[in-house]
């Protein structure tokens, strides 16, 4: 074991001399408390380090231990329902052993070492397994834990047990004495292997009718939300992370608010999940590095996050991944890296900070796992963005542009005007429409897209005819382009606006979301006809059936929708006809 001594210390960094045979990413043991802290940089014979936790206190010439790991996570079953910090200290046990603040040098397990599992085999002696097969299964709530032959390992079966078993007891033995265990450990800074990549043809369905209908976002895909303070940009990632159709959610609450996270907390075991009607909490694992915890840690929570997803990924499971926010991660980026002198980049940022933000964004993705048959899994990454005073143009929000799929734009103006999701309809963007048509025309209507077109174009329109309007008044536009105004109005307060705390409203499904948007459109074909034959338009916004339709949001059944929309069409045509 290579071990020095304290050279220098500034804030989080500090340099060790003696650590010659030191490797990158090596984890240490800091101090006379073995505060955990990470090598970054070799210099002969120093060794650069960002430490986890405060460093107030720590004096030059304490002794630094190097463990001869890199940092890594533990993955098994336990997951599910966790709560850690930014490096897998589960946050409950922390507070049974240092009380509402986190104690220095608390070193804790990142998975239940007592608590025995029942482990049900499913390969047999003289099986040869490869990285990436199941060996067995194990029941956690009523998700079936695949336990994986780590990506490293392969072998022929000379031993498998079955029963209860801790997480360290060996279930499994392959040939040269190779025990496997209910758990594996992964370094965070390594994608998992797989064996290749999948177009990205299946959304990600979310019920929120801006998200499915209009920007959608695919099943191993990337989108990013930008919004200044205030927008909605935790509300739309927690929202997310509750109706997403994925079997597990990942949230990273990354230099977020302590009071944000302890709504999450206390909001998910009481919520219920509209596809299986069981606890939300049961498939989601929360990553805590809040605003006051050292800012080491947080650089290292999202490669926390996005380890444990694609753990879960391998064994065939769709996984959404929810950084909120990812401009946190960038501060403390640039904060090591002042305290490590370098060349600062724009606004100094580190001048590397496009690569670690693609590298983080690349390991999402559509796969097929490593082992045995065709498993595929999924990783759906979701970064929040906060620019400061909601500037686009800044570095986090321009290089994550570069490379995420599917952008949502959250508007101020929107959010002051009480409008959520307060998503910007004309600066958004999703890359992922054409991918996606076919599963759409299949799935739930063929016109779907030509809806989603023609919707666009008419918010497009609505754009140029409010600048006119600005100059000459809404009296001077003929009838036509004062029914598009009305009609987008009916688009934006009664299709794109959702509320996230109504019951009915919380969660749309796609063939209601479809449904209500043909009843729009609808309305706006017959009023289109029936101005042509003449009818006045004051008239026309008069038809009961518009209330109707701004009622659409609390209508469960998608029958009365149908015949909501099979109404539309008489109901202008008589007004025409008398």
């Amino acid at each position: 074991m290579v071990t020095g001594k304290i050279a220098r210390i500034s804030g989080p960094v500090i340099t060790a001399g003696g650590m010659k045979g030191s490797r990158m990413y090596d984890v240490v043991n800091v101090g006379g408390e073995a505060l955990r802290g990470e090598i970054i940089r070799l210099e002969g014979d120093f060794a650069v380090i960002q430490v986890y936790e405060d460093t107030t206190g720590l004096r030059v010439g304490e002794t630094v231990e190097n463990t001869g790991r890199p940092l890594s996570v533990e993955l098994g079953p336990g997951l599910l329902a966790s709560i850690y910090d930014g490096v897998q200290r589960p946050l409950p046990i922390l507070k049974e052993k240092s009380g509402n603040f986190i104690a220095r040098g608390i070193s804790v397990p990142g998975l239940d070492r007592a608590k025995k599992w029942e482990f049900v085999p499913a390969v047999k002696e003289g099986d040869a397994l490869t990285g990436g097969d199941i060996i067995g299964t194990v029941k956690e709530f009523n998700f079936e834990h695949r336990i994986l032959v780590p990506p490293d390992r392969a072998g022929t079966v000379t031993e498998i047990k079955s029963g209860g078993f801790t997480v360290e007891e060996t279930v499994c033995v392959l040939d040269g004495n190779s025990p496997l265990t209910l758990m594996h450990v992964w370094p965070v800074r390594i994608p998992r292997p797989i064996r290749k990549k999948l177009d990205p043809v299946l959304p990600l369905i979310t019920g929120q009718r801006v998200f499915d209908c209009i920007f959608p976002v695919v099943k191993g895909g990337t989108a990013m939300i930008p919004g200044g303070f205030g927008t909605g940009k935790t509300v739309s990632e927690q929202t997310l992370a509750k109706w997403s159709d994925t079997q597990i959610v990942v949230y990273i609450g990354c230099g977020e608010r302590g009071n944000e996270m302890t709504d999450v907390l206390a909001e998910f075991p009481e919520l219920v999940d509209p596809r299986t009607n069981l606890p939300l909490i049961e498939r989601t694992i929360l990553i805590a590095n809040t605003s006051n915890m050292p800012v080491a840690a947080r650089e290292a929570s999202i490669y926390t996050g996005i380890t444990i997803a694609e753990y879960f990924r391998d064994m065939g499971c769709d996984v959404a991944l929810m950084a909120d926010s990812t401009s946190r991660w960038g501060e403390a980026l640039r904060e090591v890296s002042g305290r490590l002198e370098e060349m600062p980049g724009e606004e100094g940022y580190p001048a590397y900070l496009a690569t670690r933000l693609s590298a983080f964004y690349e390991r999402a993705g559509r796969v097929v796992c490593n082992g045995a048959g065709e498993r595929t899994g999924s990783v759906t990454v979701v970064g929040a963005v906060s620019p400061p005073g909601g500037d686009f143009s800044e570095p986090i929000t321009q290089n994550t542009l570069r490379v995420v799929g599917t952008f949502w734009a959250l508007d101020s103006s929107l959010a002051y005007r009480r409008h959520f999701p307060s998503v910007n309809w004309i600066k958004s963007y999703s890359l992922y429409l054409d991918s996606v048509g076919e599963w759409y025309d299949e799935n739930v209507a063929p016109d779907i897209r030509d809806l989603r077109e023609k919707t666009m174009y008419l918010l497009q329109k609505e754009v140029e005819l409010q600048e006119i309007v600005q100059l000459v008044g809404p009296d001077a536009l003929p009838e036509g382009e004062k029914a598009i105004l009305d009609i987008t109005r009916m688009i934006r307060e009664d299709f794109l606006q959702q509320s996230a705390y109504s019951d009915t409203d919380s969660f749309c499904p796609l063939e209601k979301q479809y449904l209500m948007l043909k009843a729009i459109l609808t309305y706006y074909t017959g009023i289109s006809e029936a101005l042509d034959r003449g009818v006045a338009l004051k008239q026309l916004l008069a038809l009961p059936v518009k209330a109707e339709i701004g009622r659409m949001k609390e209508i469960g059944s998608t029958d009365d929708l149908k015949k909501l929309i099979d109404g539309i069409g008489p109901a202008c045509a008589a007004l025409g006809a008398e």
